[in-house]
């Protein structure tokens, strides 16, 4: 990924009104971040947990989500698996992020989900940069497929929060 500034950043948002975006509390190490090793910028928004944004090249350009976090499951479930990257956590470490369809659909109250890593460190994850504290299944995947599937669901996930239907 190519690195972005805030204003970029900003413009990128596809689900969420200008106000909404000029509002973002953007993540504080932008310049020092590792672009290069990532997919996607993704962050939860320390002043109001609840917050999430992914951020990301798509179709020759640059676009933004805004999510909404779920409260944690009350289940018997012990763990789930991430939806973009296949990384399984435990339940306290998965997250339904649910965001407003982009344009009229959105406006009408529609929305996607997806159950993905808490933290959104997907890339990191991938990279085993980090760990997670479950046991992983075997994959025989190089980093660059497992990376290369990543982008391919984050893909599949935006096209749906821009589909016009």
């Amino acid at each position: 990924m190519e690195p972005l500034g805030q204003d970029e950043i900003r413009a990128s948002f596809v689900n969420c009104t200008r106000g909404e975006a000029k509002g973002v509390t953007l993540p504080a190490q932008l310049p020092e971040l590792p672009w290069d090793r990532r997919e996607f910028l993704g962050w939860r928004d320390p002043k109001a947990p609840a917050r999430a944004y992914l951020v990301l090249p798509y179709g020759g350009e640059v676009i933004g989500l805004a999510l909404r976090a779920a409260e944690p499951p009350k289940s018997r479930l012990r763990s789930n698996i991430c939806g973009f990257c296949t990384t399984t956590h435990g339940l306290a470490d998965i997250t339904l992020f649910s965001g407003r369809r982009a344009g009229k659909a959105g406006r009408e109250g529609n929305t996607l989900g997806i159950y993905a890593c808490g933290n959104l460190a997907c890339s990191q994850y991938v990279r085993g940069e980090l760990k997670s504290d479950v046991p992983q299944p075997y994959e025989s995947l190089t980093v660059e497929e497992r990376a290369a599937r990543l982008e391919e669901k984050l893909h599949k996930f935006v096209a749906r929060v821009l589909e016009t239907r």
